[in-house]
């Protein structure tokens, strides 16, 4: 979707690069660097401008054009640096908008290796020009490609892992050329810097190349300029990541390497660099380092356990300010009772002493006007009276009180009382079963032995018992007769038991074809709902029941169609005898289940 309100300038050059030939478009496309460089920067003008750039695919024409060779363009390597330039500041600051996942993840990957490439390409003309001018040019053109790449790089840092894993940097960075070597540890240095943790995603094997050529660097190249650069970022790699100063301390594959270093000059301009990678390669300081490495770990454990601990009371105290304020609330609710009860007392109080004083004053006035009422002379005997009234009601009052005060003096003692009634009923129970369980588990007594005269004794009772109940002698054929008699009789038994079994089970399953047949015609609709096979239902598989059914049928039948006269002396339950042949109609056509063919 092409945007609104696009610049003039950007459609006029989309619409030249369109309809041109093939060989202008690197000269066209360097009119974006005119247009860009008359934009203020940061202004929301250039974005706008970068998005149009991006949206008539001018950035996918510049990347086109870096992949060809260079000797086909017009212009040579002036016009790719000049795209390459372009391109780094287009891409930089750029919102793709709806394409976003085919720009950072398909343009920018393909735009970082073909800068690589075109690193690669330069590299390989530097080592074949023989003259100096044409040297000194294409190292010129190496270093605007080598800043293009690094400005994309610091704009979009995800690529760099993806740089660093290349085999193009990694053949840029095993380069003999002092120059070239130089640019490219310099590019090395600054993308360490502006994001180092990108090292220690790559593999394994990579990493070990970048280590590996970083170090044949520092001790077999005679230019100091490499080997400080070398220095420098070999240093940056050890202080930003502690893996990877393990790495150089423990690892076998670089074993001596310390030794080798402090074998190196000293006077030199990275001597103090050099100083301190020996210093961070010596035990000492690698017993600070894992001291330190330790201490931070603690650090970190101490801050998780103290944000938990943190999180834990932040999430406990709503349920604690609930219950402050649970707490608070019933306290005040109990307080105010009180001082409702109180008020309520105070109030009860001089109600009772206002009926008092009330009653009292009722009291007196009756009294008065009895006085008034009574004879004089009765009025010694009335005085008496209400005297002893008085006394009796005193008297009443005063042994209710003498009681009461007994009974509460007395209830400790009753309370006592019954908690020893208790525990002795607890204490019996217990007793008994513990006698009852020693008399089940008390040991067999042997009987005592008989005497003498005990056996006498007893066997006199045993043969009075014999002559008493003496048993009729039986001869050995009644014997075999009554035996054989038994037997025969079992036989019969087992034998009618066998047919009553069958006979049960018959039953049962009439029983049980009944009860089918009567389930079925209670769940079948009636005659004038039925359809299709449903009037099968009331059809019945017992012979009995068809005939008493169908006799039923025709006796309504004729009841119906007989004339009104017939009727005259008929009741409702009278029943009409049918002939027997009239019965036998269509029950040929009903099947009987259960019954034979005559």
């Amino acid at each position: 979707m092409k945007p609104t309100g696009t610049d003039p300038r950007i459609l006029s050059l989309a619409a030249e690069v369109a309809k041109s030939p093939e060989q202008n478009v690197p000269v066209i496309l360097l009119k974006l660097k005119e247009i860009i460089n008359n934009t203020p920067v940061g202004s929301s003008e250039l974005k706008k401008i970068k998005q149009d750039i991006y949206c008539y695919d001018l950035i996918q024409y510049c990347l086109l054009v870096l992949g060809q060779d260079c000797s086909r363009i017009q212009g040579g390597w002036t016009t790719i640096s000049q795209l390459t330039q372009i391109l780094s500041h287009c891409c930089v600051g750029l919102d793709p908008g709806e394409d976003a996942e085919e720009f950072y993840k398909e343009l920018l990957p393909s735009a970082a290796e073909n800068f690589l490439i075109l690193e690669r390409r330069l590299q390989t003309c530097f080592i074949n020009a023989a003259k100096g001018e044409e040297k000194d040019e294409i190292l010129h053109f190496f270093q605007i490609v080598t800043d293009s790449l690094f400005w994309l790089l610091g704009g979009h840092v995800q690529l760099i892992q993806n740089v660093l894993q290349s085999d193009h940097f990694l053949h840029l960075l095993q380069t003999d050329n002092v120059q070239i070597g130089s640019i490219v540890m310099t590019l090395l240095q600054n993308i360490l810097q502006i994001n180092s943790g990108d090292l220690l995603r790559i593999e394994g094997k990579t990493l070990h190349s970048i280590l590996d050529e970083v170090i044949f660097k520092i001790l077999s190249t005679p230019s100091p300029v490499i080997r400080s650069t070398s220095t420098k970022l070999l240093l940056l790699m050890a202080e930003s990541h502690q893996e990877i100063l393990i790495l150089l301390r423990l690892s076998a594959c670089y074993k001596g390497l310390r030794n080798l270093l402090n074998k190196q000059e000293t006077g030199t301009e990275f001597s103090q660099e050099l100083t301190q990678l020996i210093s961070l390669l010596s035990p000492q300081i690698y017993q600070e380092v894992e001291d330190q490495k330790l201490h931070q770990a603690a650090c970190l454990i101490q801050a998780y356990w103290k944000g938990f601990q943190t999180r834990k009371r932040i999430k406990k105290l709503p349920s604690a300010v609930i219950a402050l304020q649970r707490s608070f609330r019933s306290k005040r609710t109990k307080t105010q009772l009180k001082l409702n009860r109180q008020k309520e007392e105070e109030h009860l109080r001089l109600q009772l002493q206002l009926q008092r004083q009330r009653a009292m004053r009722l009291s007196r006035e009756l009294r008065l006007s009895m006085l008034e009422i009574v004879h004089p002379g009765q009025l010694e005997k009335y005085n008496r009276e209400m005297e002893e009234k008085s006394a009796l009601i005193i008297q009443k009052y005063w042994r209710g009180y003498r009681e009461r005060k007994k009974f509460y003096q007395q209830r400790p003692s009753l309370t006592e009382y019954k908690a020893a009634v208790t525990l002795q009923r607890a204490v019996l129970k217990f007793l008994a079963k513990c006698r009852k369980r020693k008399k089940q588990l008390a040991p067999w007594q042997r009987l005592q032995e008989l005497t003498d005269a005990r056996r006498v004794e007893l066997k006199q009772q045993v043969d009075d018992y014999i002559r008493r109940h003496s048993g009729s002698q039986i001869s050995g054929v009644a014997s075999r007769e009554l035996h054989a008699q038994a037997q025969e009789q079992l036989q019969h038994y087992f034998m009618g038991r066998t047919l009553e079994e069958r006979a049960q089970q018959h039953r049962e399953a009439l029983m049980a074809q009944i009860s089918t047949n009567i389930e079925q015609l209670m769940k079948a609709p009636s005659l004038k709902e039925a359809e299709g096979k449903e009037p099968e239902l009331f059809l019945s598989r017992s012979r009995p029941v068809a005939a008493k059914a169908k006799q039923a049928h025709l006796t309504t039948l004729k009841h119906i169609q007989a004339p009104w006269w017939k009727k005259l002396g008929e009741e409702t339950g009278d029943e009409i005898d049918v002939p027997k042949d009239e019965l036998s109609i269509e029950l040929g056509t009903l099947f009987i289940g259960g019954t034979k063919p005559p």
